[in-house]
């Protein structure tokens, strides 16, 4: 049976780090994880499409907070930032026996063929996807878009 691993290539740029060097050699024997691999960090994952009058981008960014999602438009470039904080309580009395915090931030930053009328971009984030609707136009401008 083989094992699929999810590639993330700024991990894989990292220092070496013989602990998780060590985590890895005994996965591969289906061995649990240890729980630094657990830790929770923000990536945004992109689908965009088009039709004749617009750039349609589904940004996947569980977890987050509407208020925490920044969206900007300059001309033909999309900017799409998002900061996670997550923290986990134990309440009534539990002993705490591990806790676990995790803290990031996340960019993606792309470039679309055509110009994008700002003033007309629709954002909108639910159940931890942003939707943006882009409509294409011959001159645009910087303009930061309010998520709904």
């Amino acid at each position: 049976m083989s094992m699929l691993t999810h590639w993330n290539p700024s991990r894989s740029l990292a220092r070496l780090d013989p602990a998780r060097d060590f985590d890895e050699f005994f996965r591969s024997f289906g061995l649990r994880p240890a729980p630094r691999d657990l830790e929770v960090t923000p990536d945004i994952r992109l689908d965009v499409s088009e039709d004749d009058r617009n750039y349609i981008v589904k940004a996947e960014i569980p977890g987050a907070a509407k208020e925490n999602i920044e969206l900007s438009v300059d001309g033909n470039q999309v900017s799409i930032g998002v900061e996670v904080k997550r923290e986990s309580e134990k309440k009534n009395g539990e002993r705490e026996l591990y806790t676990e915090r995790s803290y990031g931030s996340a960019r993606r930053v792309f470039t679309l063929p055509v110009d994008v009328d700002a003033d007309k971009v629709e954002a909108r984030y639910e159940h931890g996807i942003l939707t943006v609707k882009l409509p294409k136009a011959p001159g645009g401008k910087s303009h930061r878009v309010a998520i709904s």
